[in-house]
């Protein structure tokens, strides 16, 4: 009994021991854990070549980034609770798009995926305006902050909205008191956020406004420090007149003036009118004007198939015009427009296509149509056995009330280039995000610039062609736009700014969208930052939604 009790006390000592060196180890490895100093970085970017975005030459330099912003450039040792290897690849700003079409689409995803694997970090939209009216603006940034989105959105606001809300969709000159309640609804926008506003000039309703009326909304964005963006009143035959108009709205008004997607898109006029355009622009920027433009580096637009109809036809609304278009004696008279083209007093995407051949159904919302996408409006006459402007139109009147989407090929390839060679083009898609992947854009517009712009840039006039200088292609994508927007905090690597930084490998970036295939993601870009979060990493999207909405001060 004695042995069996001395035998317990051993046990017992033992089990006491081993469980002292347990807590022994314990608080040695606690003591190891708090001793661990904890990274000094969110992110280090190391070994990469360094493209600051103001358009010098790269360098090699390491990126530290913490709590959304850059914290330091250069040689970095200490630790980072994420590293990414640059090393022989670009570092440089996240891209901004000038031109975007995201304002309504983001509000059901924030994803925006197509746009980040081009490296496009913050997307200014609003070429329509916005998707409610003046008084919900507040709201509608709420909303999208509340949701969540993955890349910074900023937006201007359409005069075109103002005018509806005022006095319809119709023709017609407004009175000096609806010309006052466009004004205080476009107030309302700037002081919600917007950058200023915007106009479509070549569509009805739009098309409806005189000069006079756009210069003195111009003056209430003005007070602002805003813009006047816009989609000219004729990108065709009349281009030189259309930049003039601008100009002047700008020169009367005070506003910036900003020229959506600058384009020769008349086929007659290639190689003549784009210079043109391009001296008086820079002339009205010698005598002061702060007016510049985007662009986007594709040989035919996209839009929809009431392009190819006179804007008469929309004087007293759209439905009226609907019935206009049903009425076999107006088609008749609209068949002989289109054949008078410009001579007809109206910009004629036909003519300027050089007819129905290069006119090519993209998207016309019907399943029984369907086979006809991808062709041009000469074969889909002859497949239905009707004239093309029939064709045209019937689908366009049976896609409502979707609009029915066809590609012009309207722009040479010659122009693009002086253009985009130009220091004060930047660089705008004309697209918009797209809800997954893969699918089509927020607009149901099958256009490889949605999903390849701004890889297409680096891919084909940086390495392939040589149109323009790697710095300064990114110079044009980032810094610039940045400080025509008055993004003071963002378009430069610097120490203090906010990190939207992207790595890509300029060997093997590909916009891999084409015309038969508008919705290939690109490639070579293999890590975006918005606001110090990866987005994408390794070439995989992570679902952060670490963007902000992007609201233009006014203080006037």
């Amino acid at each position: 009994m004695r042995r069996l009790r001395r035998s317990a006390a051993v046990a017992s000592a033992f089990r006491r021991a081993r469980t002292a060196r347990a807590l022994a180890v314990a608080a040695c490895a606690a003591l190891l854990v708090s001793a661990t100093p904890a990274a000094d970085y969110d992110i280090v970017i190391r070994g990469g070549r360094l493209l600051d975005g103001a358009g010098n030459p790269w360098v090699h330099a390491d990126v530290g980034i913490k709590d959304g912003r850059i914290a330091k450039i250069g040689r970095i040792a200490a630790p980072g609770a994420k590293v990414i290897d640059a090393t022989g690849k670009y570092v440089s700003p996240g891209f901004i798009d000038m031109m975007d079409q995201s304002g309504a689409v983001l509000l059901k995803s924030g994803a925006a995926e197509n746009k980040l694997r081009m490296g496009v970090t913050t997307l200014i939209g609003g070429e329509g305006g916005t998707p409610v009216p003046a008084g919900r603006i507040t709201q509608y940034f709420d909303d999208l902050a509340r949701r969540g989105i993955a890349v910074n959105f900023g937006t201007y606001y359409s005069a075109t909205q103002a005018r509806v809300e005022v006095m319809g969709d119709a023709a017609g000159a407004p009175t000096s008191a609806q010309i006052d309640q466009m004004g205080g609804l476009v107030d309302t926008a700037m002081k919600a956020g917007a950058f200023g506003i915007s106009t479509a000039l070549m569509y009805p309703p739009d098309s409806f406004q005189s000069t006079e009326d756009l210069i003195a909304l111009a003056k209430v964005s003005a007070r602002c420090g805003g813009f006047y963006a816009t989609h000219l009143r004729d990108e065709s035959a009349r281009l030189v007149e259309s930049v003039d108009e601008a100009i002047r709205i700008g020169e009367e008004s005070g506003a910036k003036v900003e020229i959506f997607h600058l384009k020769a898109a008349y086929a007659p006029g290639w190689g003549t009118l784009m210079p043109r355009a391009i001296a008086n622009i820079g002339a009205a920027r010698a005598r002061g004007l702060d007016i510049a433009a985007d662009i986007y580096p594709y040989t035919a637009a996209g839009t929809g198939l009431e392009g190819t109809v006179p804007a008469h036809v929309f004087a007293q609304g759209t439905d009226a015009a609907i019935a206009k278009l049903r009425d076999p004696a107006m088609r008749a008279r609209l068949k002989q427009e289109l054949a008078a083209g410009s001579r007809a007093g109206w910009s004629s995407l036909v003519e300027a296509a050089g007819g129905w051949r290069n006119i090519v159904l993209a998207n016309s919302h019907r399943a029984d149509t369907a086979r006809l996408h991808g062709k041009n409006f000469v074969e889909i006459g002859a497949m239905l056995d009707k004239d093309p402007a029939d064709a045209a139109w019937d689908i366009m009147l049976d896609a409502l009330p979707e609009r029915a989407f066809a590609l012009y090929f309207v722009m040479d390839e010659a122009d693009i280039d002086a253009a985009i060679k130009q220091p004060w083009v930047g660089i705008g898609s004309d697209g918009a995000a797209a809800e997954k992947l893969g699918e089509l854009d927020g607009m149901a517009l099958p256009h490889p610039r949605s999903y390849g712009t701004f890889a297409r840039v680096l891919a084909e006039y940086v390495r392939n062609r040589q149109i323009l200088p790697l710095e300064d292609a990114v110079r044009k994508m980032t810094s610039w736009p940045a400080h025509r927007l008055g993004l003071a905090d963002r378009g430069v690597l610097r120490e203090g700014l906010r990190a939207d930084v992207i790595v890509f490998d300029l060997d093997d970036i590909r916009d891999h969208a084409d015309w038969a295939a508008p919705t290939r993601p690109a490639t070579g870009i293999d890590h975006v930052i918005v606001n110090g979060v990866l987005a994408l990493e390794q070439g995989r999207h992570t679902g952060a939604r670490s963007g902000m909405v992007l609201r233009h001060s006014c203080d006037g």
